[in-house]
């Protein structure tokens, strides 16, 4: 089995996940070039759990990329969309499903989750919520 990419699959993707939406059912294919060899691993998203599995089979979308642009991916560098945008990675199949994927991979290093704007030190109330 190969390195990062496969460990983030098994360890951090395979498994619940509450920040998927709980309708989203579809496969994804991940094709991994690297040299004259591709390893494929394959996406079951069943509502909020996914199953990871080396397979060739056929899914609802695949992405193809060399190895080590999965390997940066699976570090949170770059980004799944810009990767997609530079021509890094290309997609076939139900693109809607990249939305979903990008949510199973990590930020960049170091990112935090935004506040809620009303927790910011000095933000205004929503319109019409003022006291009086």
């Amino acid at each position: 089995m190969g390195g990062s990419i496969a460990e983030h699959l098994i360890e951090q993707v395979a498994g619940r996940h509450p920040e998927i939406p709980e309708n989203t059912v579809g496969t994804v294919r991940l094709d991994l070039h690297d040299g004259g060899t591709t390893e494929h691993w394959r996406l079951a998203i069943d509502h909020q759990d996914v199953q990871v599995a080396r397979s060739t089979a056929e899914a609802d979308m695949v992405v193809h990329a060399d190895r080590g642009v999965f390997e940066r991916l699976a570090t949170g560098s770059p980004r799944l969309v810009a990767a997609l945008l530079r021509n890094d990675i290309t997609v076939q199949g139900d693109v809607r499903l990249l939305l979903t994927l990008r949510r199973l991979f990590p930020g960049p290093p170091g990112a935090h989750r935004p506040r809620a704007p009303e927790r910011v030190a000095g933000a205004r109330p929503p319109s019409g919520t003022e006291a009086r």
